[in-house]
């Protein structure tokens, strides 16, 4: 089994949250690597190339290119709880500054 880290960028479904249908779409592994041993699961959140639509607990990715993205992109609030084989491949990772952004707005999302 491939194992992954925080920060990664991977490709997963994603089911929509009124379970209307799924789409494979990228997301950034939030979870720890003792999480990870403990379980195999893995937290993500949601990429979207949606950039004119921000939310609450939204970041904005500076370098998206960096991070294996195709396009311009916002890692969203929207989190999810996956077994690690559901992660179809690995695009890349995150630079320091962009995950540090997403932490922080995942704190201000979940009040911690």
């Amino acid at each position: 089994m491939t194992v992954y880290s925080r920060g990664d960028v991977v490709l997963v479904g994603f089911v929509f949250s009124d379970e209307s249908g799924k789409k494979v779409r990228p997301a950034v592994v939030i979870s720890s690597t003792a999480y990870h041993r403990a379980r195999q699961e893995a937290v993500v959140a949601a990429i979207t190339s949606n950039v004119r639509r921000r939310l609450f607990g939204d970041h904005a990715i500076a370098n998206w290119k960096e991070a294996g993205l195709l396009f311009p992109s916002v890692a969203t609030g929207i989190l999810r709880t996956i077994k690690q084989a559901m992660i179809e491949r690995k695009l890349g990772a995150m630079l320091k500054r962009d995950m540090e952004a997403i932490e922080r707005e995942l704190r201000r999302a979940l009040g911690l």
